[in-house]
């Protein structure tokens, strides 16, 4: 019941704790855009225009006004959700944002699912098992899988399924007006690469809290009560290993969201990772400021829901326990 009543204040604690967040890194993100070197007025310009074109282009951009300015501007819209107009298309960044992000989710769902399904198995059986040879093999692999840079694992899967075999198409790119998930044969290698990157550490944390709840006196408990083997993993120690491992999953779900970034460029995904790649090579700050701050929020996000998922699990789990 303490975990129930304590709830409101906790949730609201920890969105004071992300609004604040957010505001620090709507700072940041307009820094970068600010150091970048070079900026939109070369790329609309062109590479002969005269100095006084470029000033023209730079004045019609609102780009000659002081950053504090065009900063205030920027948070004042943003707040309004209007994040601005992109310098080079034209269009709004709203427009270019929403089906981007939402390419992003599709690619990033699929794969905690998978992610969550495979490691809470792995690093059960491994768990339970610590020290023996499954368990050494399983953490060996899992090992492998966190020492190999994500860029290798997306290339070694291109090169045997895309190039090699033939199975699934090299780039993934999905027709004009069509969503990512009309589209399933686009997003097998995409989707494959996210796995294997955070399938590893996901595996070990899994493992470890199943480690501690085994040692704990709790389970000693069980097991003189007479529970053993599959009933004893699933009934005792996996719900009160749940709620550590339920965070380690937020982690890596915020962390997909960055690092997919690499696995969109190398695939040619239209996510919100491979906009911002192409937004950054231009220049286009609004575009740049705005994927920025939407991919800030979302992984935000995913953290709170996976501190309230651990909160929750954590409450029913010592619940179990005192029973």
């Amino acid at each position: 019941m303490s975990h129930a009543r304590g709830m409101p204040g906790f949730i609201g604690s920890r969105l004071c704790i992300a609004v604040v967040t957010l505001g620090i890194l709507s700072v940041v993100v307009f820094w970068a855009t600010e150091v970048l070197p070079g900026d939109a007025v070369g790329v609309l310009s062109g590479s002969d225009a005269t100095e006084a074109e470029r000033a023209a282009v730079r004045e019609a951009l609102g780009l000659d006004r002081p950053a504090p300015e065009r900063y205030l501007d920027w948070v004042g819209g943003a707040l309004r959700g209007d994040l601005g107009v992109s310098m080079v298309s034209g269009r709004p960044v709203d427009e270019i944002l929403v089906p981007r992000l939402l390419n992003t989710l599709v690619l990033v769902v699929i794969a905690i699912v998978v992610i969550a399904a495979v490691s809470v198995t792995i690093g059960l059986l491994s768990g339970m098992r610590a020290g023996g040879p499954l368990d050494r093999v399983l953490s060996s692999a899992t090992m492998g899988l966190i020492a190999t840079p994500d860029f290798l694992l997306a290339t070694l899967l291109l090169t045997v399924f895309a190039t090699m075999l033939g199975l699934f198409p090299a780039v993934s790119l999905v027709p004009l007006g069509d969503s990512a998930w009309q589209h399933a044969e686009l997003l097998v290698l995409p989707t494959a690469a996210l796995v294997l990157g955070g399938l590893g550490g996901t595996t070990r944390l899994v493992r470890s809290s199943v480690i501690s709840v085994v040692r704990s006196p709790y389970i000693e408990n069980a097991r003189l009560n007479g529970a053993r083997g599959l009933h004893l993993a699933l009934a005792h120690v996996l719900p009160n290993a749940l709620g550590p491992g339920v965070q380690a999953l937020a982690i890596m779900a915020a962390g997909l969201l960055g690092g997919g970034i690499v696995v969109e460029t190398l695939f040619n995904y239209p996510g919100i990772g491979f906009e911002l790649t192409q937004a950054v090579g231009t220049r286009d700050v609004p575009v740049v400021a705005g994927l920025s701050l939407a991919l800030s929020t979302c992984t935000l996000m995913i953290l709170l829901l996976g501190d309230l998922a651990a909160r929750l699990l954590g409450g029913r789990a010592s619940r179990g326990a005192t029973r």
